[in-house]
Parts: structure tokens; sequence; C-alpha cells
């Protein structure tokens, strides 16, 4: 039976990431108008280091949605709208907001943990701090230890990604096509040793920290099956579906016409049109009935990739 009921359908701009975009976007702005009014939004919103005197709980949350500079804010917006796309219509936006925001503050806490065996390791002993040959007092230098952005989110939103379609092709500086599982994998050993050996301002464990809530509520999911109580197998359909009808004019798709070389275009068969198109439909309702039945985690990798590229 072909399923056409779809209670919102396919969105290029999702609410949520849409929303995400819109705050994040404002905050900027903001961070670089304010100062001229003696307003440092980043010291403010900024994730302090819990033992710094500049440091409020509110920080955990709203640090990642403060940047560093425009290139921190378009990379990671970037990346938001790319993987936060699918896997906001995929999950909906209520269960996508919520992994959103515990890789955020997963990553936050990784990275006051980190800060804290520094110092505990290397500074508690010590009442000022040498920075470029300058001498401040520990509590001003600890303030220093301020983190923003949402890469850690962003790099949950990347697991993911991978973790759901692991055989899909993502461009590497947009020219290197590399499958989503070892770009997730490269990435995490890449900022796993960053970590240790890059003594700069990136903070390397907060995105690890994101990778890692964003897993441990994976699988928490999948233990507990992720059909949940707001899970609707029509409303999946009625995703895929309308994904092909909006997105599909931009690709090439299934046509009731057929290019031969050297020829005008020639109607193909609408019996065969027709056919064509009810085994593709009944192939991605089958998945989806597997899906509502056993979870997602059910599906094999070919499954996986079908659905991935029938859903373009």
């Amino acid at each position: 039976m072909n399923e056409q009921f779809s209670p919102t359908g396919f969105k290029v701009l999702p609410t949520v990431v849409k929303n995400l975009l819109i705050i994040n976007i404002l905050m900027f702005l903001a961070t670089v108008t304010l100062p001229r009014f003696n307003i440092d939004l980043s010291d403010i919103l900024g994730l302090h280091f819990f033992k710094a005197s500049g440091f409020r709980v509110y920080q955990i949350f709203t640090y990642m949605f403060m940047h560093a500079n425009f290139s921190h804010l378009f990379f990671n917006m970037f990346a938001l709208w790319m993987f936060g796309n699918t896997l906001e219509n995929i999950w909906g936006s209520k269960r996508f907001l919520l992994f959103y925001i515990v890789c955020g503050i997963g990553a936050g806490l990784c990275q006051e943990l980190v800060q804290y065996i520094q110092y505990a390791t290397t500074l508690a002993d010590y009442a000022n701090v040498n920075v470029g040959g300058q001498i401040i007092p520990m509590d001003a230098y600890l303030n220093m230890m301020t983190t923003v952005g949402a890469s850690g989110a962003i790099y949950g939103l990347l697991l993911a990604f991978g973790m759901m379609f692991p055989n899909s092709m993502i461009y590497f500086y947009f020219l290197i096509p590399i499958k989503a599982k070892w770009f997730v994998i490269g990435y995490a050993v890449l900022e796993l040793v960053l970590g240790f050996f890059d003594h700069g301002n990136i903070a390397h464990f907060a995105h690890l920290g994101g990778m890692l809530f964003g897993l441990g509520l994976i699988l928490y999911w999948k233990k507990n099956g992720m059909n949940g109580p707001n899970f609707d197998l029509k409303k999946w359909k009625g995703w895929f579906w309308s994904m092909k009808e909006k997105m599909g004019s931009k690709r090439k798709k299934y046509t009731p016409y057929e290019e031969i070389k050297d020829e005008p275009r020639v109607p193909r068969d609408d019996g065969e049109y027709n056919r064509q198109r009810a085994e593709k439909e009944r192939d991605v309702d089958a998945i989806l009935d597997k899906i509502s039945k056993s979870g997602y985690g059910s599906l094999t990798d070919e499954e996986k990739e079908f659905l991935f590229k029938n859903s373009k």
C-alpha cells in the first residue's frame, strides 16, 4: 500500500536547526557589538573554569551559543545544518534538541574535568602565574580559562550521523569523498591526539566529550528502544516521500521519460514507471516497518544505505 500521509513532511531547514542557527548568529552579532558599551558577553556567558570567580552554573548551557570569531561560527553552523538537517527530520524536533543539548553540556563537563586535572597537577600550589613575562594572580589566570562554541554539540551530531549512515559519502574540504564512518573515526582519533599534544586554545577534549555523551545517549536509546512514545511510522513514511517530491526536482529521479543519446526524450511506458515507483516505495516501507518493530539499530548496513539514498 502506498502511504502518502505526512503530518509534517520533510523540511530543508527544520525548526530546531533553524532556531539554533538564528540564536547563534544573533549571539555572535551581540558579542561583536556590545563591547563598545563595555559589555563582554563572552566573559558573561562563556564557560569559566568552575574554581574561577567568574564561573556561573548557567554557563554550562550558554557557552555553546557563543563563538570566538566568524570562522568559528561559520563552520559550526555549516556542520549544524549539514548533519542536523537529516537527524532532526528523522528523530523529530524534541529528540534532536535533547541530543544537541546533552552533547553540548557533556562537552562542557569534560572540558571542566580536563581543566581541573590541569589545575590540580600544575597550578594548585601557586598563587600567581607568569603569562608572557607578566605576573598575574591565580584567580585572574583561572578566569582566562574560558570555553565558547557549539563544537562539542556539533561533534555529537557528527557521531550520530556516522552511526546512522556509516557508508554515506562526506566530501572532505568539499573535494575528497570519504565514508561517514571513517570520517568520524578519523576526527575522533585526531582530536584525541591533539588533545594531548596541541596546547593551543582549541578545546579538543570538549569535542571528544560531545561525541562521548552523544554515544552514550544513542546507546541508551538503542537499549530502551528508539521507537519511544512519540514514534510515528506514518511520519517517517511521509517524511521520505514528501522529501522526494520537494527535493527531486534538483536531482535525477524516476521520471516518465528516459534519456536516449542523440535522440529526443521518449516517454517511458506508464506501466513500467508506476511499477518501478511502487517497488521502490514498498522497499522503503518495509524498512520503515522494521524500524517501527525493532528500532533503527536492527537495520543492516545495506538497508541504512538504501534508506539514506532514497531520502535524497
